[in-house]
């Protein structure tokens, strides 16, 4: 029609405003020549991001604890191989008496004691690394296909408020950085064991030595705690750069055409450097916080052991103690070292997964703000008489979509609407399929209204097709059929040749086979249209919904379609947005459109007589012929 469309919000991406099931764009809203303002995101609830017990508690009772099976095996395995850990210092100390005493036996036993050990050990640890990563990774899955349940059933408005890039990062980084969290939490169990069964080793060879190393760990407790927080925080900021510069990428990529044409290869490298400079600094901040953990542990490590050695020189000095009860209890301290230092780091890792969590949850938590009632009927039986009634309807930022917008379309009638960009056309057609709820006045289908039907009854007896047709990366004969799964070949075929599709279709290297690529990539815009079409054609819906349509085709292929829809709109309603005068001229009603009212209806002459908005729009050529 007459002008082009500005995005549905100001900070929409260019791949999200080309979601295909996104019937929102009417963006029509913002005026020409009026400053949009930005569109500000509602709030959200948002978990406490100090709440760390909360979090495990909810982590626990949702997923971990639906897989006993695997818990109890991460448990044992844990145990088992903490437990053969601990005997090492043992049998250090056996070795040295022996070879102290000159005992024999020391040419047969101790290595026999070794092997078992140390291969025990690691067949063990083979075993809880499986258990552990099994088990983790199961939890993360069932938190993708939470997340993803709740957003494919989320309203529009909450789909487009984000750019897709940045919805994908909470499937990834998100959930990498959960994973990873779990992980160590899990290996944590086997180093507190271990550390346990070596104190216990510790104790029994030498209790004095190991209070002096007792009293010294603890005092990194404080310090790792703050590292702990200040990690959180980055690690928070990082994941949520990573989706702005994930955001950013595929924005720039999807435009290269424009890119190219207009010159802007500069200014997209511009902001490709302040993108990753943001980045940079992010994860610079949280690998700041992990990199003080460790030498804090090495720094404490050592002091006990030179503390060690120190008392233990000082008392061989004064009495004596056997070599193998020495060497054994200093053995025990350096293999402690390493789940020590684990477990403190294991703070910070545990503050970057729990950011991770409360970004999963927020999603998981909001409420949808198009649900069903209770007591919700299935659509009755009819020919899709359609009545707006005082409709109005405000987007999440205030914007005015629709005010007091009142027609009515009786079943089997073509209406269309017309009117200047910004007018409210496409929210209007976007409230029928209930993707939004109209903020006053109601919607009757059949004499329902709206919200007391159930949404899958509505939505069954609904087809729609937007101005620019998304399509899936399946197969064009796939594509078709997600009109109507349980349709058969034939019935495929028909509906293609009646959106003029399958003289092309049947052209294409594998004909209906043919896969059409990341988003119908692979197909010109009318190709597009066209399998959208015949989508909508094979539901055979009681209400055809057609935002634009036809807009993408050529006359020939226009007058083709015009043909299809002239045979099976007798059968139902159809609501068009129309920007061809082509098609008004065929509509049984024309509703014009101005600032989200209904400023004039009747059919095409009548409005003419008029001589109102309508008649301007086609003297102006804004109705093209």
């Amino acid at each position: 029609m007459m002008s082009s469309r500005s995005s549905a919000s100001g900070t929409h991406s260019a791949s999200s405003a080309s979601q295909a099931h996104s019937v929102s764009d009417d963006t029509e809203h913002a005026p020409r020549g009026r400053k949009r303002k930005k569109k500000q995101k509602p709030a959200r609830k948002v978990l406490s991001p100090d709440d760390t017990r909360a979090l495990l508690r909810r982590l626990w009772g949702g997923q971990v604890r639906h897989y006993p099976g695997r818990i109890l095996a991460v448990l044992l395995l844990t145990v088992v191989m903490a437990a053969l850990t601990a005997l090492y210092p043992l049998v250090i100390q056996r070795a040295l008496d022996m070879f102290a005493s000159h005992d024999p036996r020391i040419l047969y036993q101790v290595p026999m004691l070794v092997v078992i050990v140390t291969a025990s050990k690691a067949v063990s640890q083979y075993a809880q690394t499986l258990a552990a990563q099994g088990l983790v990774l199961v939890v993360i899955r069932d938190l993708q296909n939470i997340m993803f349940s709740h957003l494919i059933q989320a309203d529009v408005t909450r789909i487009e408020q984000e750019a897709p890039a940045k919805l994908a990062a909470r499937f990834t980084t998100d959930a990498v950085s959960i994973r990873e969290a779990m992980i160590k939490v899990v290996n944590s169990l086997g180093d507190t064991v271990t550390i346990a069964g070596l104190i216990v080793s510790m104790f029994y060879m030498d209790w004095e030595l190991s209070l002096i190393a007792a009293l010294l760990y603890p005092v990194a407790v404080v310090p790792i705690q703050k590292l702990g927080k200040k990690v959180r925080r980055a690690s928070g900021g990082m994941q949520e750069q990573i989706g702005e510069t994930a955001a950013f990428l595929t924005e720039s990529f999807s435009q290269a055409r424009t890119v190219r044409v207009y010159g802007m290869e500069q200014e997209e490298t511009a902001r490709a450097v302040t993108s990753f400079e943001r980045l940079h600094k992010a994860m610079l901040s949280i690998t700041q916080g992990r990199a003080r953990v460790d030498p804090l542990l090495e720094v404490l490590g050592g002091t006990a052991v030179a503390a060690v050695l120190g008392f233990a020189g000082w008392r061989a000095a004064m009495s004596g103690t056997t070599l193998g009860d020495f060497s054994g209890f200093v053995a025990a301290l350096l293999l402690a070292a390493r789940p020590l230092r684990a477990l403190g780091a294991l703070h910070a890792a545990l503050q970057e997964g729990l950011a991770g969590l409360v970004r999963i949850f927020s999603v998981v938590d909001e409420k949808p703000a198009v649900t069903e009632a209770s007591d919700a009927v299935p659509l009755p039986a009819g020919g899709g008489h359609l009545i707006f009634k005082d409709v109005g309807f405000i987007y999440n930022d205030g914007r005015v979509g629709l005010d007091s917008f009142s027609f009515e379309a009786q079943a089997g009638q073509v209406v269309a609407l017309v009117g200047l960009s910004g007018a409210g056309k496409s929210t209007a057609l976007s409230l029928v399929p209930r993707l939004h709820d109209v903020t006053s006045g109601s919607i009757l289908l059949d004499g329902q209204d709206l919200r007391h039907l159930q949404i899958e009854s509505l939505r069954k007896a609904i087809a729609y097709v937007s101005q620019n047709p998304i399509l899936f990366d399946f197969p064009v004969y796939e594509n078709i059929l997600l009109g109507k799964p349980d349709a058969s070949e034939a019935e495929v075929h028909a509906a293609a040749r009646a959106a003029a599709a399958e003289a092309f279709i049947l052209e294409l290297p594998e004909g209906y086979k043919t896969c059409v690529g990341s988003g119908g990539q692979f197909l010109s815009g009318g190709q597009r249209q066209r399998i959208a079409l015949a989508r909508a054609f094979l539901r055979n819906p009681r209400l055809l919904l057609l935002d634009e349509a036809t807009s993408a085709l050529d006359s020939e292929n226009e007058a083709a379609v015009q043909q299809a829809l002239a045979r099976i709109r007798h059968d139902r309603t159809t609501i068009i947005v129309a920007h061809r005068l082509s098609t008004v001229r065929a509509a049984d009603l024309v509703v014009v459109m101005q600032d989200g009212r209904a400023i004039e209806q009747g059919n095409h002459d009548t409005l003419m007589e008029k001589n109102g908005l309508y008649a301007r729009l086609v003297r102006t050529q804004s109705l093209e012929q």
